[in-house]
């Protein structure tokens, strides 16, 4: 199946995700054509009419409007979903899974329905779980089913290896893998700081080790941080969702963090999971399986366990992919 031509992104949901994300599309001008939906009507079309007295200012016109499920699936080349319970102080992403499935089913059926044939990018958490029921819902082929997986986590750490190297956190290159949520990992051992291998740099200084594990323990602890200060996560996850909007409308076959069906790769089978994919206009165009130590690679069967236990009881076990 080929995705849907064209640059045209649905979004459903306008929260403080969605509007985070519709106001970095406007900003950095990745889509002419941009349909909101919520069930809130009332505050979806003053997010519109807040976004479009923007456009004036932005790199490129962008068409933002009030959307509908008969109107603007069918020609969407993108169907983004950022709607959902959001996630309450000291509850974990994985509890959000009855709630959440039901709302995004529903979505989703909505859109199939009425001849969406694009890509989906799921946000709503538990991502990884979500991005796995949209597959398996939708209907379409693994490769357009993508989720924002790794994509945030790995931002926070290269912004706190960052601060902490004292270089620009663009030249931090370190990845968190695995579940997006508790159970998550760094894969530092092919990690590297201005191109100098972190491996190599604790060799040479091992006392750093427990400054490099407070700054992923900041890293899982963010978003409890600043859902309690603020109320939601918006501007870093709207963010990671434009660069993936970019990279995959755009081709540009850049390899992102994102969530995606597991089919062998790093042990693990029939199951959503954040690690690097290569991402080009059929969505995802394949896995990159990056070296893990012994210890690491422990840690994401963890990990893959983890949502296994969460994902299974709903879904019978496939290998289609």
């Amino acid at each position: 199946m080929a995705p849907t031509a064209g640059n045209r992104i649905l979004l459903v949901g306008a929260g403080d995700v969605g509007a985070a994300y519709a106001y970095a599309l406007v900003n950095q001008g990745i889509t002419h054509d941009l349909a909101i939906i919520d069930l809130n009507e009332t505050k979806a079309r003053g997010e519109v009419e807040d976004l479009n007295h923007g456009v004036v200012w932005a790199p490129s016109p962008t068409n933002v409007r009030f959307g509908s499920y008969e109107a603007d699936s069918a020609g969407a080349a993108l169907l983004v979903i950022t709607a959902g319970a959001a996630q309450k102080p000291g509850e974990t992403r994985l509890e959000l899974v009855d709630k959440n499935l039901k709302i995004t089913g529903g979505i989703i059926k909505n859109c199939i329905d009425n001849g969406f044939k694009g890509i989906i990018l799921m946000a709503t958490n538990p991502v990884d779980v979500l991005s796995y029921a949209a597959w398996k819902t939708s209907g379409l082929p693994s490769n357009q089913v993508v989720g924002s997986g790794t994509t945030l986590d790995s931002a926070r750490f290269r912004y706190l290896l960052g601060q902490l190297y004292d270089v620009a956190p663009m030249s931090v290159h370190a990845t968190v893998v695995g579940e997006h949520g508790d159970s998550e990992l760094p894969a530092l051992s092919s990690a590297t700081i201005a191109g100098v291998p972190i491996a190599d740099e604790l060799a040479r200084h091992p006392e750093r080790r427990l400054e490099i594990e407070e700054a992923f323990y900041v890293t899982v602890t963010s978003a409890q941080r600043i859902i309690k200060a603020k109320g939601s996560t918006s501007f870093g996850i709207g963010m990671a969702l434009a660069r993936i909007s970019r990279a995959i409308l755009e081709d540009q076959h850049v390899a992102l963090p994102v969530s995606t069906l597991l089919s062998g790769e790093y042990g693990q089978q029939d199951v959503y999971m954040g690690t690097p994919a290569v991402l080009g206009r059929g969505g995802v165009e394949r896995v990159v399986q990056i070296p893990l130590s012994e210890d690491e690679q422990k840690r994401f069967s963890d990990s893959g366990a983890a949502l296994h236990a969460v994902q299974d009881p709903y879904f019978q076990s496939s290998d289609n992919s």
